[in-house]
């Protein structure tokens, strides 16, 4: 018979205890394209009682050239960037920044001469699930790589760049067991479902060329959907690829960036240079139509995407070279706007009270939850120019990946 002490009873409570606080914390991975929901929320962020006037440096280390968001998977950080001529998904050790492994193909591009200081790529971020990361490169190369040893599981060949000026930049969502991608040319383009398993194709949607945006998935209307810009409208793309709805964008263009965000059943769109438009899709019998809601001229989102706070949307309109803006999410009206010439692009994410942007230039600026004023709270040099790509938010680390390299910072 086996006799359990006082003590090592207060210890297996102990130990029990913790096992069932460490099931409920949530976690700190960020899996894919603007976090854990798609929305830019930091949700394991933790802001300090009083801002440190620096931030402090852990590690970083060079990686290869490209704008794609590097992901954060338990104690593994990935990139998906280009040496040369190849393009690869390297891992990495999150405490030291050591790379684990790198694995790659050859994949030549050459830049369209109008955007030769955008370089080459990769652009588009890569997907975790299951073991797997999925990717597209810049000649659209679509990839399934183990997570623990960098194997490839499945390949799709090149198809043509897409849109004409800096390739593929949309980054792939998962739902259910199918990754979709927009692959193929400007002009021939298709939002396209494959199976994560297996690579199949699941289904196709080519009734517009894609984009740079990146889709959202969402219960509309009470039908699960894809929802994506393309280059001429905003669409939604039932699971098996059946077109719902589809409304024209008020300023079309080749260089649409903006992921769609969704409020409840409100759908907010934004192309390269117009307005923000928020609006309802419905089906009414066998008939989807779609209501405007509201349109804000001012609130131009050319290269950043917006976060929700409550009933404020907040982010940097094009215009005035760079302006924050609060805009009330039922109305469509201007709460606050922050004086010009503040980026020409900025990355945007919520933690809790507070909003973040990661300026082109390298500064991360730290702003105040404020529906009245434009509230700047600290402002931290965190890359030396070229933080093109969304800042990834891991717990209180913060990571950024500017054209070479990737940093972590912490706050303490």
């Amino acid at each position: 018979m086996q006799v359990i002490t006082r003590g090592t009873a207060i210890a297996l409570c102990v130990i029990a205890t913790s096992l069932s606080v460490d099931a409920q914390r949530p976690s700190t991975d960020w899996t894919q394209w603007r976090g854990p929901n798609r929305d830019g929320v930091a949700t394991t962020f933790t802001a300090p009682s009083a801002w440190p006037d620096t931030l402090v440096q852990k590690w970083k280390i060079e990686v290869g050239t490209g704008y794609a968001s590097p992901i954060v998977v338990g104690d593994k950080v990935y990139a998906f960037s280009r040496r040369g001529s190849n393009e690869g998904l390297s891992a990495h050790d999150i405490a030291t920044g050591k790379e684990l492994w790198r694995v790659g193909y050859d994949a030549p591009f050459t830049m369209h001469s109008a955007a030769t200081r955008h370089n080459q790529g990769p652009k588009s971020t890569p997907v975790f699930t299951n073991g797997k990361l999925l990717t597209i490169g810049m000649t659209g190369v679509v990839t399934a790589w183990d997570a623990t040893t960098g194997k490839t599981l499945w390949q799709k060949p090149a198809s043509l760049p897409v849109p004409l000026y800096t390739s593929h930049a949309f980054s792939p969502i998962i739902e259910g067991n199918t990754v979709i991608f927009f692959v193929g040319g400007h002009d021939k383009g298709a939002l396209t479902a494959f199976d994560i398993a297996t690579g199949a194709q699941r289904w196709s949607w080519a009734g517009d060329g894609p984009g740079y945006g990146s889709p959202v998935v969402a219960n509309i209307g009470g039908t699960r959907q894809v929802i994506t810009v393309s280059q001429t409208k905003v669409v939604g793309v039932d699971l098996t690829g059946t077109l719902l709805w589809e409304r024209p964008l008020v300023v079309p263009s080749t260089n649409n960036s903006a992921t769609p965000l969704v409020a409840g059943q409100t759908i907010v769109v934004s192309s390269n240079g117009g307005p923000v438009v928020a609006f309802t899709a419905s089906k009414n019998g066998a008939t989807w139509t779609t209501t405007n809601l509201w349109e804000n001229a001012d609130f131009s989102l050319r290269f950043s995407n917006p976060v929700l706070v409550g009933d404020m949307l907040f982010g940097m309109s094009g215009r005035n070279a760079g302006q924050y803006m609060g805009v009330d999410i039922k109305t469509g009206k201007t709460l606050w706007i922050s004086p010009g010439r503040q980026a020409a692009n900025a990355s945007i994410a919520r933690a809790g009270d507070y909003l973040f942007s990661i300026e082109e230039d390298g500064d991360l600026v730290v702003i105040k939850n404020s529906a009245t004023a434009f509230e700047l709270v600290k402002k931290y040099k965190v890359a030396e120019g070229d933080a093109f790509a969304e800042a990834v938010f891991s717990g209180n680390r913060i990571l950024i990946k500017d054209l070479n390299h990737i940093t972590l910072w912490t706050l303490s």
